[in-house]
């Protein structure tokens, strides 16, 4: 009898808390609460349309993901989830969102393919390019992570790569994270913030 009470309690404590750790990394973090706030800053990139300043975008909430067009789950997986999200935003709240979706990929991500593959899941998904030096630059300063395989000559290689959303004001700031995997209506509670 005590045995089972302490197996049951035990796996009551473990409900809870893994229930706590699954909804808790779900949720945005926001920076100036919690983090130093990452560098950030302006950077200009490629898009099937032509160049794309960040700081052109000043006024808009910015959404930014980096990612490549051949990922086969986790890419595909948060850039629905973030069209569920815009899905629900109304015709006003669009117009003051832009979503980007960058490349960590540059060799084979082409501004024409980057084009059809972010309007494949919203027409507010803007996909970007650019050399692999711009990338890493702009990876770091927004605390993103890719590594291609060294041996990348085989052209199914797959690209590790960090999956988070970043939310930026209308202000060019950096505010908050958003983890993979998030439900849109979460997502939709931090972007709303920013409006």
């Amino acid at each position: 009898m005590k045995r089972s009470y302490f197996i049951l309690t035990g796996l009551f404590v473990l409900a809870i808390l893994g229930g706590y750790l699954f909804s808790s990394g779900r949720l945005s973090i926001k920076l100036d609460q919690y983090a130093p706030p990452m560098p950030g800053g302006d950077f200009s990139l490629l898009s099937h349309q032509g160049p794309v300043k960040l700081g052109d975008l000043k006024g808009k909430v910015v959404l930014i993901y980096f990612g490549y067009t051949y990922c086969p789950d986790v890419c595909p997986t948060a850039l629905a989830l973030t069209s569920a999200a815009l899905n629900q935003l109304t015709g006003a709240e669009l117009t003051q969102i832009q979503t980007l979706f960058i490349s960590v990929d540059p060799a084979r991500d082409t501004p024409a393919r980057l084009d059809e593959y972010a309007h494949f899941f919203h027409p507010n998904i803007l996909g970007l390019t650019g050399s692999k030096a711009e990338i890493d630059d702009i990876t770091k300063r927004f605390g993103a992570y890719y590594r291609i395989p060294k041996d990348s000559t085989d052209e199914n290689y797959a690209v590790d790569h960090s999956s988070q959303t970043l939310v930026v004001d209308k202000l060019g700031v950096i505010r908050a994270v958003i983890p993979h995997g998030t439900a849109p209506e979460e997502m939709l509670l931090t972007i709303r913030e920013y409006f």
